[in-house]
């Protein structure tokens, strides 16, 4: 291939500003067709953001012969016969997180992806980002001294604003979901400790339904020893006062500590009692360095940027973290 000329399935909220847009603007990368159950929506959304092609059925997406790779942005229920589908017919594929509904649908997209001899890209796209490269950069250079623990708190009330807001809202369906707004989230966050920390000794946790009449659970607490004897606690709870919200993560080491919102755009460095802030600017797409980088990988450029082995390590963590859910 010398271009990827992408065919999105499930052209939903995700897509209108986080990742859509973005592969028009990654060099030899085109956004050509795009699928939704919904009709009208997939018209109008590709009329809107000027897509040549649009379906209602995702095999005749998979199936047109101009797509030569599929991204899939449906809710997690759909994502491993989506994978499947598009991998048997010889198209790469690049699948939002979470990778799936648990680690055991994930095995069997990796394991489909080697039997086909095609690619599979899990979206957990902060790994490209600046801001959190340059805090990796920072623990590869000891910048806080020998790393010890690490301090996770996402704490929220009732329908976050960090949540796009959907009108089904498939997110407090566990069936469609995984497990509601730690399934949602926790991706992005868990994915980054192992990228950080690397091969993990033990995963641990809790997880209880705190308010009434939910389906998921809405307070995850859990613990992990990395191999290299750094230990992490994360905390989420989704039943907050607004007032008492937090998005934090604080990396403790010898000398210091570094700490970091998930969905902000600043680094707070304290070295030895001597703080830095260092500061990033918002990405209009926030996906934009990670598809460039999953085009590198599909055009035969550059390695995967998150493989479905990495990302089947944060299935099975959220896995361990929720196995005996109470409530």
């Amino acid at each position: 291939m010398e271009e990827i000329k992408w065919g999105i399935i499930g052209c939903g909220d995700v897509t209108e500003v986080k990742s859509g847009p973005a592969f028009n603007k990654v060099p030899h990368s085109k956004l050509v067709a795009v699928m939704r159950r919904d009709a009208v929506k997939a018209a109008d959304y590709a009329k809107r953001h000027g897509v040549p092609k649009w379906y209602d059925d995702a095999t005749a997406l998979i199936n047109d012969p101009e797509v030569n790779a599929i991204y899939i942005a449906t809710p997690p229920l759909q994502h491993e016969a989506y994978t499947l589908e598009a991998l048997a017919a010889g198209k790469p594929v690049y699948v939002e997180k979470p990778m799936t509904l648990n680690a055991a649908s994930a095995q069997r997209m990796i394991d489909a992806s080697s039997k086909y001899n095609t690619k599979l890209v899990v979206a957990h796209y902060r790994r490209a980002q600046p801001m959190f490269l340059a805090v990796k950069k920072l623990l590869a250079e000891n910048a806080i001294g020998e790393l010890r623990l690490v301090d996770l708190k996402m704490l929220q009330p009732i329908n976050p604003k960090l949540v796009a807001q959907t009108g089904d809202n498939w997110r407090m369906d566990p069936a469609v979901s995984g497990g509601g707004l730690f399934h949602d989230l926790a991706p992005h966050q868990l994915d980054l400790m192992a990228y950080y920390f690397g091969n993990i000794q033990k995963s641990t946790g809790i997880a209880t339904k705190q308010q009434k009449n939910t389906a998921v659970d809405d307070l995850v607490v859990g613990q992990i020893l990395f191999e290299s004897g750094v230990v992490f606690n994360g905390n989420w709870c989704f039943s907050v006062s607004p007032s008492d919200q937090s998005d934090s993560c604080v990396i403790y080491g010898s000398k210091g500590k570094i700490s970091f919102p998930m969905f902000g755009h600043k680094i707070d460095v304290t070295v030895e009692a001597i703080s830095e802030e260092i500061h990033f600017e918002p990405l209009e797409h926030v996906q934009q360095p990670m598809i460039e980088q999953v085009v590198k990988y599909f055009l035969g450029q550059a390695e995967n940027p998150c493989s479905g082995k990495e990302a089947l390590i944060t299935m099975e963590i959220m896995d361990a973290f929720t196995a005996d859910v109470v409530g």
